[in-house]
């Protein structure tokens, strides 16, 4: 290899153009120059993705702006609403009343919650989901009923053998003390339910269907699901029970066999019931010794009172519209005139009950049950009058025997009444509305369906943490949760448990401040989660 030493050198040099910054400005310029002309116009294939995409782009920024304003819109009515609770609650500090009138006025806050619209659009969801639930129910319960009473009218009836009759007479001796198929009478499975004749489709289809619930202050009892009929056709009427067993498991169970029946107590005592007695808060009344499969605790008492939740009201006026019912413009003028008289005593007493509702109601509810040594739920006059004195409420004397005789009027027992409706009378009660949420609260707690709710299982369940004053930092969620339990317990008969009749006479008081049905579930609906 020869020595790189020795190598020849060579010099080369280079020579580097100026920098021409002209060019640089105007190359774009000058690439759309070099683009041929003879190029193909763009296809409508391109030009419609271009259109598409400038629309989505356009209706994404408008949607952007609504969302902002949507955003600003929240907002500044979280911050009213969030503005009026706190002023609620300075006005409940600064005024001079007790503990119970505080206590009341801290539940009636909570009608605030329904001021967000996250809250709204979730109990919207809830209510349809309900809806469509309930819905289902009835119409299991509709198709029970046919099913029952179609497959009992057939095997019952007796002409239904007349086609067989006349192939089996032939091998029947004449002097036979065989009786004939006609005149046997079949049942199903030794349930005694007859017909005189066959029942059809048509017949039955000519109905009111109703749901109803249980008057009594038994837990297990005033929360069963009813679901009545009343057809037209024979003026008789029958009841179910949608029953559930475990998460999975559903059964409809009939509650009051279909047969004719009549007014138990009150102006119509002995009258059939009509298609006019069946509307929206009325009352049924039926002897508990006629229905043997009635409950234990149902049974112990006299009477067996439903009362009437829901109407299906396009049927019911369709059917009037095609009946002509009796006139009973007397009966129908006393009715109206009992009325009247109770009003007027509900309407002095609201203003007394209007700050010690909670406390009057609970306490009176404990005090019949102390003096009600029996547990029929019936006590005489000298009780309730006394009754009143101790607990300071003002009722004239012409008042109180005018109210006496309405209640003993509709009462089935001689010189006592049950104290349920005295209170109901007297004092007036929740609507239906309101009470189906009340029922629905105390279900929730009463996991076991026994009627009874521990004190424990009030406590875990109940929800503070989006109170009003537990948002606006006057209270902590510790505080809110102590002072509702301590109300709810001082008028219980037992210190560790909570009926359901003492369950509903806390919110039986509490509704008597609050006017909007609306106002009045949402103040149930936050703390239970219903």
């Amino acid at each position: 290899m020869d020595d790189p030493e020795l190598l020849p050198t060579y010099i080369i040099s280079f020579r580097v153009p100026p920098l021409d910054l002209g060019s640089l400005v105007d190359s774009d310029e000058e690439e759309q120059d070099i683009i041929p002309e003879d190029l193909p116009a763009p296809t409508g294939k391109y030009k419609l993705k271009y259109q598409q995409y400038a629309t989505e782009m356009k209706e994404g920024y408008k949607q952007y702006i609504q969302r902002n304003a949507e955003k600003a819109k929240a907002t500044s009515t979280l911050e009213t609403s969030r503005n009026k609770i706190n002023e609620r609650c300075d006005q409940v500090e600064g005024a001079s009343v007790d503990d119970l009138m505080t206590l009341d006025r801290k539940a009636l806050l909570q009608q605030g919650y329904a001021d967000s619209p996250y809250h709204i659009w979730n109990s919207t969801r809830k209510s349809d989901a309900e809806t469509v639930a309930v819905e289902k129910k009835k119409q299991t319960v509709t198709e029970q009923m046919m099913i029952d009473h179609l497959s009992r009218a057939v095997i019952s009836d007796p002409e239904q053998g007349l086609s067989t009759i006349k192939q089996e007479s032939s091998h029947i001796p004449p002097d036979s003390e065989r009786a004939p198929l006609r005149v046997i009478r079949r049942t199903l499975h030794e349930t005694k339910i007859r017909t005189n004749s066959t029942l059809t489709e048509n017949d039955l289809s000519r109905k009111v269907e109703f749901d109803g619930r249980v008057l009594s202050r038994n837990g297990r009892d005033a929360c069963r699901e009813l679901i009545g009929f009343f057809f037209t056709h024979d003026q008789s009427l029958t009841v179910y029970e949608y029953r559930t067993f475990g998460k999975n498991r559903t059964n409809v169970l009939p509650f009051i066999k279909k047969d004719i029946y009549s007014h138990q107590c009150g102006r119509r005592k002995g009258k059939h019931y009509q298609l006019g007695d069946f509307y929206t808060g009325a009352t049924l009344t039926f002897l508990s010794c006629d229905h043997p499969s009635l409950p234990k605790s149902i049974k112990e008492n006299t009477l067996l009172r439903l009362r009437i939740t829901n109407t299906d009201q396009i049927a019911l006026n369709s059917l009037k519209s095609a009946s002509v019912e009796p006139g009973e413009d007397d009966t129908v003028s006393q009715e109206a005139h009992d009325r009247l008289v109770l009003q007027t005593v509900q309407g002095k007493l609201k203003e007394q009950l209007h700050k010690k509702g909670v406390r009057i109601l609970t306490g009176l509810g404990k005090h019949f049950q102390h003096l009600d040594k029996a547990g029929k739920g019936l006590l005489a006059k000298a009780d309730f009058q006394q009754a009143l004195k101790i607990f300071h409420l003002d009722v004239s004397e012409q008042d109180f025997e005018s109210s006496w005789l309405i209640l003993q009027g509709s009462s089935h027992s001689k010189n006592k009444v049950d104290y349920g409706e005295f209170k109901r009378a007297i004092f007036g009660e929740m609507n239906e509305y309101r009470k189906s949420f009340v029922r629905k609260a105390f279900m929730k707690l009463d996991f076991n369906k026994t009627g009874i709710v521990s004190v424990i299982d009030i406590r875990k369940c109940y929800c503070a943490k989006k109170h009003p004053r537990v948002v606006s930092g006057h209270s902590t969620e510790e505080e809110i949760k102590s002072s509702f339990l301590e109300t709810l317990k001082d008028d219980c008969s037992k210190s560790d448990e909570v009926s359901y009749g003492e369950f509903e006479d806390y919110y039986e008081g509490l509704s008597i401040g609050i006017a909007s049905d609306e106002d009045f579930v949402n103040v149930l609906r936050t703390p239970w989660g219903i």
